[in-house]
């Protein structure tokens, strides 16, 4: 890989780590803190004030969905690079 590949692989890591950033901030600071009420208004889950749920449960669960989607992505830029870690038979090791 040669110096424009390799910033162009950077730069497409880079845009993709601070999109998902964006969305776990929004989900955690947003829905946990700014719009709180809001969500405590509309309902629960299980007796428990949807704005608490938000802030405490679903900035963790959207977390790790997004680490599942930053490995997927991961994969295919590293597809698409031909930089992916793979034996003879095409496993990934």
């Amino acid at each position: 890989m040669d110096d424009v590949q390799r910033k162009a692989y950077w730069r497409k890591n880079v845009r993709l780590i601070g999109s998902l950033l964006v969305v776990w901030f929004s989900v955690s600071f947003g829905a946990g803190i700014l719009f709180v009420e809001q969500l405590n208004a509309a309902g629960s889950i299980f007796d428990v004030p949807l704005g608490f749920w938000f802030a405490q449960q679903g900035s963790i669960v959207t977390f790790v969905i997004l680490i599942g989607i930053y490995v997927l992505r991961m994969d295919k830029l590293d597809d698409e690079f031909g930089v992916a870690e793979r034996d003879e038979h095409g496993r990934r090791h």
